[in-house]
């Protein structure tokens, strides 16, 4: 039996038309992350991108793809969508960084069941605004709308980045040895890991109200737990130039027990000292709160360190105070030793 009132794709929740009034709007924003290379607008099927392969003797590409996990519960609940497109690119370009590569260019998919395009037009300038930070052009996307897959006003995010470093320059911790010291970068708060069990502890156990500020905190605490991930390309390329980084580690989900040996040599373990850095107050908050042991505590969060160097015993504090000219907050946290196997030793 056929319907007598045509149908249409926007009476089944698809409004393809405010989906092109949504790519209009950003277009502005995308602009300002351009890079000499991009080669087109928005809009095509594909992204553009010229590589200047003359400016490398063996160029190799280095990919990475991550999303932005349970923190963007977070957002839906405070109805703040920008910070959270940060997030996505931080969690992609660090990731590339530490392999000692310069990241390009950057792609994002936003879905949600029905367009909310002043809701998606936050998100994206987070997303520029996060590209801005990287160095790296937002070359294109997709915006996908889909009823039924989202509760209302919610949507899911996924970002994907591509850098490219030079051969003989990738950065794998092979080099690594015994005597090499260990620097911390401060992380900016919780990152994008562990708000599954910070959920849990803060607004289940302890009932705490997004908006009020906790004894230790100096803010409130939905300002705290989405505040963004930091991105650290533009301070690990000017290292790059002057020092030798034998490894590096973005410390995420795992924290700093899963991710430090990941770029170690079977034959080495990290030593950290654990009272050589600070921890910001959320991460007190959260070990009190849900009486979390400490192992836990350094296997699920980054516990104050966003990234972790590998760097010779010599060039140690010549590097602590470039990252301080540079407006990081860093610490000499430990050495690497012999072991049987990579692992993390925190005393």
């Amino acid at each position: 039996m056929s319907h007598k009132t045509p149908m249409t794709y926007k009476d089944a929740g698809v409004d393809i038309a405010a989906g092109n009034e949504f790519v209009n709007q950003i277009k502005p924003l995308v602009k300002q992350t351009s890079r000499p290379e991009v080669v087109a607008d928005i809009g095509g099927f594909g992204g553009l991108f010229a590589l200047n392969a003359t400016k490398y003797q063996r160029p190799v590409l280095v990919a990475a793809t991550d999303g932005v996990g349970t923190k963007l519960m977070l957002a839906f609940m405070m109805n703040q969508h920008e910070t959270v497109g940060i997030d996505l690119v931080a969690m992609c370009v660090n990731d590339i960084i530490v392999q000692g590569a310069e990241p390009l260019f950057f792609l994002d998919y936003f879905a949600t069941g029905k367009l909310t395009q002043a809701q998606a037009v936050e998100v994206i300038k987070g997303i520029t605004e996060g590209c801005k930070q990287a160095g790296c052009a937002l070359l294109g996307g997709e915006t996908a709308e889909m009823p039924g897959m989202y509760k209302s006003g919610e949507y899911d995010l996924a970002g994907f980045a591509v850098g490219v470093v030079d051969q003989d320059q990738i950065i794998d911790g092979s080099t690594i040895t015994s005597g090499d010291q260990i620097i911390g970068i401060a992380s900016s708060g919780l990152h994008s890991n562990g708000y599954s069990l910070a959920r849990k502890i803060l607004l289940e156990s302890l009932k705490l109200d997004l908006a009020a500020t906790p004894a230790g905190l100096d803010r409130p605490l939905g300002e705290v737990l989405l505040t963004p991930t930091r991105i650290y390309v533009k301070s690990i390329l000017s290292l790059l130039q002057n020092f030798q980084l034998k490894g590096i580690a973005h410390i995420t989900g795992g924290g700093l027990l899963e991710n430090i040996p990941r770029v170690l040599p079977q034959h080495c373990k990290a030593v950290l000292n654990a009272n050589s850095w600070d921890k910001p107050a959320i991460f007190d908050l959260l070990r009190l709160g849900g009486n979390v042991p400490l192992e836990e505590m350094y296997r699920t969060f980054n516990y104050g360190i966003g990234m972790v160097l590998v760097v010779p015993q010599e060039q140690t504090d010549h590097i602590l105070q470039r990252l301080s000219t540079l407006g990081e907050t860093a610490w000499h946290i430990g050495h690497i030793a012999d072991a049987d196997t990579a692992c993390v030793d925190i005393l």
